[in-house]
């Protein structure tokens, strides 16, 4: 089998990459257009698999020329920071959505199955658990990030139900836990940067109890070789999810590591005062089971920054 992976570079990309075993797949194509130069991610990939790289821009690319005789495409290339998204709402809809369309149409040009990761921000239920089967009046992305996802979802649809599209849409929560590309704009992660860096801990004013759906990374990455060994492209939409989990749990765990942390309320454009979780019962109905665990994860991430840092 031969895989096709776009924004390889990036946190998922990178941990994907490195995560691929000698044997696991025939060939591993990656494309990354390296707009935020993490060439680390190509550093010391593992032995014995045929990776080929090329520095290419999903929107210009021949990606039907790329995507000849590839199996599976992973699309991961995406502006993925929502707080910023506000500030570049055009550049957001040509790249997560457009991109996404010139991805799909490259797949059904060579008959690729597609692994399409949304984002659970596309969620803004009134209900305390949503799932997958909710009603538009959940689906209310709350940044023009989490509008590009969901549009981009209903374009998957429409070329799934008229042109035979093979595909599958993973809605993962917000991503935490440590890789070569990683970053540190996602709460969890950014958390600790400030912790770490005995910076006030950013909190939006209404967030610090209200209950949201977070992914380890491990999770992440294990999902998308789950739907390629399982073969899951049944143009269906899951949500993948370690936990569901408040601002106050995540700094509860922060202060096992670091108990001098101080907490600074701030205001956004995503703020509201919804309060919810999210269900991965599809997904485990499918076979998938996440071994995440969010203090592992942090603890894995500060003992990162501290060393990185001379281990204070």
């Amino acid at each position: 089998m031969k895989i096709l992976i776009t924004g390889a570079l990036g946190h998922i990309g990178s941990k994907l990459i490195h995560d691929i075993r000698a044997g696991e797949y025939d060939e591993v194509v990656l494309l990354d257009n390296l707009s935020t130069q993490r060439y680390a991610s190509l550093f010391n990939l593992p032995s014995g698999v045929k990776f080929r790289f090329y520095e290419e821009d999903i929107l210009k690319a021949d990606l039907k020329e790329f995507l000849k005789g590839i199996d599976v495409v992973i699309h991961l290339a995406a502006i993925t920071d929502a707080a910023s998204s506000f500030d570049k709402k055009d550049l957001v809809e040509e790249v997560n959505y457009k991109g996404t369309e010139r991805v799909a149409k490259a797949c059904l040009a060579n008959n690729c199955r597609l692994i399409f990761p949304s984002t659970t921000s596309v969620y803004g239920s009134q209900s305390e658990l949503v799932d997958e089967s909710c009603g538009k009046e959940d689906l209310k992305p709350q940044s023009p990030y989490a509008e590009s996802k969901l549009k981009a979802e209903e374009l998957l649809h429409q070329l799934g139900h008229e042109k035979g599209l093979k595909y599958v849409i993973c809605r993962f929560g917000t991503i935490f836990g440590i890789s070569v590309g990683m970053r540190f704009h996602t709460a969890i992660n950014k958390f600790c940067w400030q912790a770490v860096m005995k910076q006030p801990i950013t909190v939006w004013r209404t967030a610090y109890d209200q209950k949201r759906p977070y992914l380890d990374l491990k999770d992440a990455v294990a999902a998308i070789k789950f739907i390629i060994d399982s073969d899951l492209f049944d143009q269906n939409v899951y949500n993948v999810v370690t936990l569901n989990a408040t601002v106050r749990n995540i700094i509860d765990n922060i202060r096992v590591h670091i108990p001098e942390i101080s907490i600074k309320y701030v205001d956004t454009q995503i703020m509201n005062q919804l309060s919810y979780e999210v269900s991965n019962q599809r997904l485990l109905e499918k076979g998938f089971k996440p071994k995440g665990e969010l203090a592992k994860g942090i603890a894995e991430t500060i003992y990162l920054l501290k060393n990185a840092f001379g281990g204070d």
